[in-house]
């Protein structure tokens, strides 16, 4: 994929798979919710979880989002780089907003909070939270449906 496509791809993908390393090298890989801010994938945990706990020890991580059923439909983009771990509660509490817009996490429908919403639904766990901005050193993109039915 084109740099643009990465970017469109990345903006309406839904799950996006993180492995980090545990100490003995052994990967974590997980499913979250994430968000691209200013062209980069960002996602939040609870900082007492297993995946900050990796990174703050080894910033290193691999991200994936793809999609397709069928071999012909398939389209990815996997990201290997650092995690920068932000800690500040306004900036975890702006990501937790951001997914709010983007998934069903209050109500039944993705929308936008008003920011006493945001604060009601989400200002307990802002403090508890890691935010997650992947510095990407290597793309790599794939998608099938540009092949035309040829392998």
């Amino acid at each position: 994929m084109s740099p643009e496509e990465v970017a469109a791809f990345l903006e309406g993908g839904r799950v996006l798979q993180v492995a980090s390393l545990h100490p003995d090298g052994r990967p974590h890989l997980v499913p979250m919710w994430y968000v691209v801010d200013d062209g980069r994938v960002v996602f939040r945990s609870f900082t007492a979880s297993q995946k900050i706990r990796n990174l703050r020890r080894d910033p290193r991580l691999s991200v994936l989002v793809e999609e397709g059923e069928e071999y012909a439909e398939l389209r990815g983009v996997m990201i290997q780089g650092t995690a920068r771990l932000v800690e500040d509660p306004e900036y975890v509490l702006a990501v937790y907003g951001r997914l709010a817009a983007k998934y069903a996490i209050v109500g039944g429908a993705p929308r936008a909070l008003s920011p006493d919403e945001l604060e009601a639904a989400f200002g307990r766990h802002a403090a508890k939270n890691t935010a997650v901005i992947v510095r990407p050193e290597r793309v790599a993109s794939w998608n099938h449906r540009k092949l035309g039915g040829a392998y």
